[in-house]
């Protein structure tokens, strides 16, 4: 569940209390409608955890009202009370005029039975949608002042894009379409961090939220929205994780930036067309595009065997070249080659200064520097006068930069 109110505070989630997991705030509560309605349709709530907007990161958020051991159920919502194109009032015609709905996101569907939903009187599902976010004001990076048109149906796809689950496929239907995505109320309630504290797992008739670990009373729970970078959280959801909450954070270097670092330490044309040749042949591999990035995490390459091969390639003597072109690939030649981020320092010296060399032309592409974005992080006031979106970009350029520069320290 994720919305601009998503983005991570300072503070730490603080105590709770109340009854019927319900945390009174200030002003109409729509909260103790939403619990009034999981037990009538069998929504199942830990008696330890409460709904509440005080004491979470941000927004509707759940906490833990008593200690919670890891393997302990959070909440349980059975199959009847999920919103999806099966469940909603308009089903069956979703279902008849599913070949004219077909879209390659497979939204659409959804899509209308939240329209038809969201302003049929008498839904099943109204005790749910007054836990939303007022339409009008969802704060994501769709919502931009200059694009306004087709409002509603914009608004409800980033609701989709935020909120909605999409339930994995059994090993043995990979080659399956991908389920089609659908709300699970209660559990979009709880917010996204890195070092969750709770998964989501799927079984016929239910679906459970599980404490992956101990939850002292008080703290937050947090479910993960999958391993996200935080320009991805930024793109999909709205906000981002503060350096240094996200441990999933990645920083991109082109491909075309490790073949012009190449070119550019090349000593001669002869050796500039050496290097055209071998990027044709990485071409072919498969290996490299026009388009593609090598991407780096902070402890391991995630992209490793297509930088490894790179770096290889591109950094060969031309007799190493043409017996790999006599040859189909070639044997392994053990650790050298890795590139977890702990093995960088042992490479070849002439991979760790491609990659290097690769890592500064990264960098100039970016307006500022690292300490011009310190200084900002490091003023209180200067930062609080950014909006949230500069807030969000700023973090998202200091966590990337922060990657490339331990790339630096270790390839130096």
């Amino acid at each position: 569940m994720a919305t601009r109110a998503k983005r991570r505070r300072v503070a730490r989630p603080v105590g709770c209390g109340g009854d019927h997991g319900l945390v009174p705030d200030p002003g109409p509560d729509p909260v103790a409608g939403f619990l009034s309605w999981c037990g009538r349709v069998g929504l199942e709530l830990s008696p330890k955890v409460a709904v509440s907007r005080r004491g979470t990161v941000a927004g509707y958020g759940m906490l833990a009202r008593e200690g919670v051991q890891a393997g302990e159920l959070l909440l349980a919502v059975p199959r009847a009370a999920l919103l999806s194109q099966h469940t909603c009032s308009i089903g069956g015609l979703l279902a008849r005029e599913r070949g004219a709905l077909q879209s390659p996101s497979g939204w659409v569907p959804l899509l209308l039975a939240l329209l038809h939903e969201l302003q049929a009187p008498a839904s099943r599902w109204s005790p749910y949608f007054a836990l939303w976010p007022e339409l009008g004001r969802l704060e994501h990076p769709m919502f931009c002042p200059r694009v306004r048109s087709l409002e509603l149906y914009q608004q409800l796809v980033a609701v989709v894009m935020a909120y909605s689950f999409q339930e994995p496929l059994e090993e043995e239907d990979d080659d399956k379409e991908p389920n089609p995505p659908l709300m699970v109320p209660a559990a979009d309630i709880l917010n996204h961090v890195a070092d969750h504290n709770a998964h989501l797992e799927y079984s016929p008739d239910c679906l459970r939220m599980v404490a992956t670990q101990p939850i002292p009373k008080g703290h937050e729970i947090f479910n993960t929205y999958g391993q996200m970078a935080n320009w991805q959280l930024m793109h999909m959801y709205g906000f981002v994780e503060p350096y240094p909450d996200n441990t999933n954070d990645t920083a991109d270097i082109q491909m075309v930036t490790v073949r012009e670092a190449a070119f550019r330490g090349a000593k001669g044309d002869a050796e500039r067309l050496q290097l055209r040749e071998r990027w044709d042949y990485l071409c072919k591999l498969e290996m490299v595009g026009e388009e593609g990035a090598f991407v780096i995490g902070r402890e391991e390459v995630l992209t490793e065997e297509e930088l490894t091969t790179t770096l290889k390639v591109l950094c060969m003597s031309a007799e190493e070249f043409r017996e790999l072109e006599e040859q189909d690939g070639w044997a392994d030649e053990g650790e050298e080659d890795s590139l977890t981020i702990t093995d960088i320092p042992r490479l070849r010296e002439s991979w760790r200064r491609l990659l290097r060399d690769s890592v500064l032309l990264t960098l100039q592409a970016y307006a500022t520097d690292l300490k011009a974005e310190q200084d900002v992080l490091s003023n209180e006031e200067a930062y609080s006068k950014l909006s949230w979106r500069e807030q969000a970009a700023l973090q998202v350029r200091y966590g990337q930069k922060m990657i490339l520069h331990q790339l630096l320290e270790l390839t130096g």
